[in-house]
């Protein structure tokens, strides 16, 4: 981790399809954590910050903290199980997924918005849960 001046914080991305966030650290310092797809928290991911903001490439967008939560909860929707009220609503995304292949369609306005309102609300509580157990990245407040 290290300070860079001027660097506006938090900034998200799509690291190789997978959602990274750089935070500032109370030292003033940058921090990067990663989705762990294993567990749905954060790993933390220093050793991309200067590969992100420095050298980039064709895996690597930045992309808006709305476009984070959605690609956030589609990766823990596709990776993670369980039980309880967030997988159920993994569970309903995955049927309105599910049906839009079977029909060989693009969703709906409406559509996009229930999966978009869904992911949204998921992202909530799944990131209350790890705030909850002491994941010192979870940020429920990204989806604000």
């Amino acid at each position: 981790m290290r300070p860079v001046e001027g660097l506006r914080l938090p900034k998200f991305f799509d690291y190789h399809h997978s959602p990274l966030k750089l935070v500032a650290t109370a030292e003033g310092d940058v921090a990067g954590w990663r989705l762990s797809k294993d567990t749905g928290g954060w790993h933390e991911a220093n050793n991309l910050v200067d590969k992100v903001l420095f050298v980039g490439g064709d895996e690597i967008n930045e992309i808006s903290p709305a476009e984070f939560v959605q690609l956030t909860e589609h990766e823990r929707g596709r990776y993670l199980s369980g039980d309880g009220p967030i997988f159920a609503l993994y569970e309903t995304v995955r049927a309105i997924e599910d049906t839009l292949r079977a029909e060989r369609r693009y969703p709906t306005p409406q559509e996009q918005a229930l999966i978009r309102g869904v992911r949204r609300r998921t992202f909530v509580m799944f990131e209350e849960q790890l705030q909850q157990a002491g994941d010192p990245a979870a940020d429920p407040t990204i989806a604000s």
